[in-house]
């Protein structure tokens, strides 16, 4: 018996069907169900983690990694200094001044609420993408201009675009003859934005940092501070520091923090997904250890003629797991490419479209990672393999007197 004559056994028992027509069915039910398996397993996976990382990436493009505001809600005094320590610190990117107000823009046929904030253009745009280059009109150069710049999806619902005006209503009322009236101002739309975030754009409207201090009664403070890092997963740890940093009365939230339900729900969803798709990994584990039973009653004779010549229990029980082996490993390799190749397929015609005022992305990104693809193929081939021992075992127990009585 020369090394390596149960794989050579294993598989001439797998390509030899003319006499076991039905095992051959059943056997190849079993690749079918590994690659079907892998495949689910790889596209949802996949899909998941393209949703997880497209929102986040999307959210924290628009908003902050961290976000520090006074507990009193009065504004922060002395922020510039206080941005100034907080950027000594290491993997801090930048830290910018935000001010902010709910209001009410009425343009020529319609009008919106939206979030008015006043932000420092010449730092935000050497951290934001998104600033970097509007789909039309440009950012305000004088800080002192009524000048405004709209979301994308804002201007299309208030029917404006870049160069007419809009009456802005803002809640901070001024006394009048009649008594406290709100303030109306009237600004020109400079430019609009489009940061991919869909709820973002459809409810944002921007102005210079300076007039939106005078316009909201905040000379010299802010509503906060938004901080951006390196290392988003080291948010938790910078927040401790600039807490530190900052002192009593200060609050630090992270991006984790704001989104944790949605993100808690995105990492709940991809392991149940996990958990239940194997259930078809699982099923043609099933059917491979029916096939192996049935091969075994099949060649009760063939394997005491190889135990009469001198092969070993294990050898036996190796043959029959070299069987099971090739069964997991060809429908593992067959459904990761076919999986691969549907992401592939999927991200290059974007084949799923969403609709973006609901889940702020418009097509399902497919996302395949390697740690995912890793798990799914040692956890498929644990399942084909361990399907193997029960076969192999009773294989290895036969008698070879009582298998060589078969006629």
């Amino acid at each position: 018996m020369k090394a390596g004559f149960e794989l050579f056994v294993a598989r001439k028992y797998l390509t030899a069907r003319r006499k076991q027509a039905f095992i051959s069915v059943i056997t190849f039910v079993s690749v079918l169900g590994v690659t079907i398996g892998v495949m689910a397993l790889v596209i949802a996976l996949s899909l998941i983690t393209g949703f997880q990382e497209d929102v986040q990436e999307k959210i924290l493009g628009a908003t902050s990694h961290l976000m520090i505001s006074d507990l009193a809600g009065e504004g922060l005094q002395n922020y510039q200094e206080l941005a100034a320590r907080i950027e000594t610190l290491p993997r801090v990117q930048a830290v910018t001044p935000v001010v902010y107000n709910t209001v009410l823009i009425t343009g020529p046929a319609r009008s919106a609420g939206a979030l008015l904030k006043g932000m420092d253009f010449r730092r935000e745009r050497e951290v934001a993408d998104w600033l970097k280059q509007l789909p039309a009109g440009n950012l305000p150069e004088d800080d002192e201009a009524p000048l405004l710049v709209l979301g994308k999806s804002l201007a299309a619902s208030l029917g404006v675009s870049v160069g007419e005006t809009v009456n802005v209503l803002i809640p901070s009322a001024h006394l009048t003859p009649v008594g406290l009236w709100p303030k109306v101002k009237t600004f020109k739309i400079c430019g609009l934005f489009d940061s991919g975030l869909y709820e973002f754009d459809s409810s944002t409207a921007l102005v210079s940092l300076g007039l939106a201090q005078k316009i909201f009664n905040l000379p010299a403070r802010v509503n906060y501070l938004q901080v951006r890092i390196e290392d988003i997963f080291k948010a938790d740890e910078l927040a401790e520091k600039i807490q530190q940093i900052a002192g009593p009365g200060i609050y630090v939230t992270t991006w984790m923090e704001l989104n944790r339900s949605l993100f808690s729900a995105l990492k709940l969803e991809k392991t149940l997904l996990f958990l239940t798709i194997t259930l078809i990994v699982v099923v043609a584990a099933l059917n491979i250890i029916a096939s192996l039973v049935l091969l075994v009653m099949e060649k009760t004779r063939d394997i005491g003629i190889l135990m009469a010549m001198g092969a070993k229990a294990k050898q036996i029980k190796k043959i029959f797991f070299w069987q099971g082996a090739i069964i997991g490993l060809v429908g593992t390799v067959i459904g990761l490419s076919l999986g691969l190749i549907w992401c592939w397929l999927a991200n290059t015609f974007k084949l799923i479209k969403l609709p973006v005022d609901i889940y702020q992305i418009a097509y399902v990104p497919f996302r395949p990672r390697l740690f995912d693809l890793a798990l799914i193929v040692l956890v498929t081939l644990a399942i084909t393999f361990l399907s193997t021992l029960y076969p192999s075992r009773r294989a290895a127990r036969i008698d070879p007197v009582t298998a060589l009585k078969y006629e």
